[in-house]
């Protein structure tokens, strides 16, 4: 498989230089997100290497027409799907198998200062999360709600 081909990309409109790598390494049921970084903006790029994932998208701009609508597909490392969330894109996802790993291609370098995220299970977004019990980091599980989010803005 060819991940990633700089020609093929910039063809797509898509982007073409990445800045940092990442991995996350998840048992069954765990569910991560929904996280965003705006500075510096990153956009990712999500495949699955290692066993099944759900892999979600929610578009966080406030002044866009789709404000919070919200894509999931199943990748998997036989499918090789990718999903391309880009900046103001929240991302996240849901381990379907056990070892399951996802790697991102960021546009951005990580700032914990410009870290966020909202509630994962959020009913102002409404994601049909394919995970009954999730398995949830203290991040993910406390997260913001949509609405203190965006009041966020206005305190």
């Amino acid at each position: 498989m060819t991940a990633y081909r700089n020609d093929d990309f910039a063809e797509l409109g898509l982007p073409t230089e990445f800045v940092q790598d990442n991995h996350s390494y998840s048992a069954k049921n765990v569910v991560r997100g929904l996280h965003f970084q705006l500075s510096p903006p990153m956009g990712k790029l999500m495949r699955v290497t290692s066993g099944r994932a759900f892999l979600v998208t929610v578009d966080m701009r406030q002044d866009a027409a789709p404000f919070l609508k919200w894509v999931g597909i199943e990748a998997s490392e036989d499918n090789m799907v990718q999903v391309w969330p880009p900046a103001e894109f929240a991302r996240g996802f849901a381990a379907l198998e056990d070892n399951t790993v996802v790697q991102y291609k960021c546009t951005g370098l990580y700032d914990p200062k410009g870290d966020a995220g909202v509630l994962w299970n959020d009913p102002a977004i409404g994601v049909n999360w394919p995970v009954t019990v999730p398995i949830l980091s203290d991040k993910d599980r406390n997260a913001r709600t949509v609405a203190e989010y965006v009041r966020s803005f206005y305190e």
